[in-house]
């Protein structure tokens, strides 16, 4: 069978991976509502660094697993390390469950942080493969907006369970089904696509990285802009995963608004994907970045002034706009700087900076938070998050994919 590299050649695999990420971003949604509210009603733990730990070890083990199914892709295949994951998955819902102690929740999100690096790293490059050079701001537009509005929908479902009928066990069955779904689907219908890297390789012209780590991290001024702001995007997504709950009940917000306020943020996260990933292959990516990042910061900063539900999701949907903007294009911007055999191992580079973000936010607003105040930290991270967009403008070149200039399209 002849090998072929586009997205609608591979539609069939493709749509199979979009539904399969759909699942892996559900395992992430099972916590997003109501995890800070448990260790508050069942386990008394009051210090916001307390409450973050899980995750601090989520972001942390999710990084480290994103580093080395980059590393391993190309040796065992994508396929095997998606099922991997799956397998890896199939306690979590259990033990979110019944988990007797604190201790037990944290042990539940190493799982998942090995869950989410092998299963959503694969599908990402899997996805990247099957539609080779053309439309992978497109593609990965696809794959985020499966998982993101994924994570959204769950969110919002087990805030609507854990309102009817209490915090434990039942929204957590739903991540049972999740499990299994995506474990048989990736077990019977997935292909692996390394064929595709070979066949993408014969005409590829960009030369191999020197040092394929530090390239990433930081040396090569497009890859290293991108990995410090994606960094950056996660550090605040970790924060407002961790703080939002606890900021919106400290407000007076019933359990169900604040499911509703924080499936806002990546609902729009998701949603917009579908446009922004099309945007990233027209439009120039360093704008496609700067702009995202400086519309997070400014989302940020006027948050803390925020009171009425109103403002709380206006500024969601903004916040959740300015992420769209760079998810996909930040995998696009990677896949487009190297050389489809350095690829995975970039991408997982870049994916384990990213996700350390999760890790450095939450232990940075929980200190802050616990010496100052949630307000004080929601600022400083979007400061941060400032500076980031500001690092884009400045060192990033805009000569990958897209070409045209936002603002000259706008002024034209």
């Amino acid at each position: 069978m002849e090998v072929k590299l586009g997205l609608k050649e591979n539609r069939k695999q493709f749509i199979l991976l979009v539904i399969i990420n759909a699942f892996v971003g559900g395992m992430v949604g099972l916590e997003r509502s109501i995890l800070p509210r448990i260790a508050g009603v069942e386990f008394h733990i009051a210090a916001k660094t307390a409450i973050l730990s899980f995750i601090i070890v989520f972001g942390i083990v999710k990084a480290v697993t994103n580093y080395y199914t980059g590393a391993l892709a190309n040796q065992f295949g994508r396929k095997k390390l998606l099922v991997a994951g799956w397998i890896i998955g199939i306690p979590i819902p259990f033990i979110l469950m019944f988990a007797p102690s604190w201790n037990w929740i944290i042990a539940a999100n190493l799982l998942l942080g090995i869950n989410q690096g092998l299963t959503w790293s694969s599908t990402v490059v899997m996805k990247i493969d099957l539609v080779g050079e053309k439309q992978r701001g497109f593609a990965m537009g696809l794959n985020e907006f499966a998982g993101y509005v994924s994570v959204a929908l769950i969110a919002f479902l087990t805030g609507w369970i854990a309102s009817e009928y209490g915090l434990r066990p039942y929204p957590f069955y739903v991540g049972i089904v999740l499990v299994f779904c995506g474990l048989a689907g990736s077990v019977f219908f997935v292909k692996d696509t390394q064929h595709h890297v070979a066949k993408e390789s014969v005409t590829n012209t960009i030369p191999g990285l020197k040092n394929i780590f530090w390239d990433t991290t930081w040396k090569d001024k497009n890859l290293g802009s991108v990995t410090q702001a994606g960094l950056v995007n996660n550090l605040n997504d970790g924060m407002a995963w961790g703080l939002f709950p606890i900021l919106l009940a400290s407000k007076g917000f019933t359990i169900e608004k604040i499911g509703i306020i924080t499936a806002v943020y990546p609902a729009i996260w998701g949603i917009g994907q579908l446009f922004t990933g099309k945007m990233a292959d027209f439009f120039c990516k360093k704008d496609m970045l700067f702009t995202g990042m400086f519309l997070q910061a400014i989302a940020l900063i006027v948050l803390v002034r925020a009171n009425t539900l109103f403002h709380f999701i206006i500024l969601s949907v903004m916040l959740g706009w300015g992420t769209a903007m760079v998810y996909p294009t930040f995998l696009a911007t990677v896949a487009e700087n190297t050389n489809p055999q350095d690829r995975a191992k970039s991408i997982g580079i870049f994916r384990l900076w990213r996700d350390l973000g999760y890790a450095i936010g939450a232990i940075l607003t929980g200190i802050i938070a616990d010496l100052i105040s949630i307000p004080a930290a929601i600022l400083f991270i979007g400061c941060l998050t400032g500076v980031s967009a500001l690092i884009i403008r400045y060192r990033m070149k805009c000569n990958t994919g897209g070409s045209v200039k936002i603002w000259d399209w706008i002024t034209e």
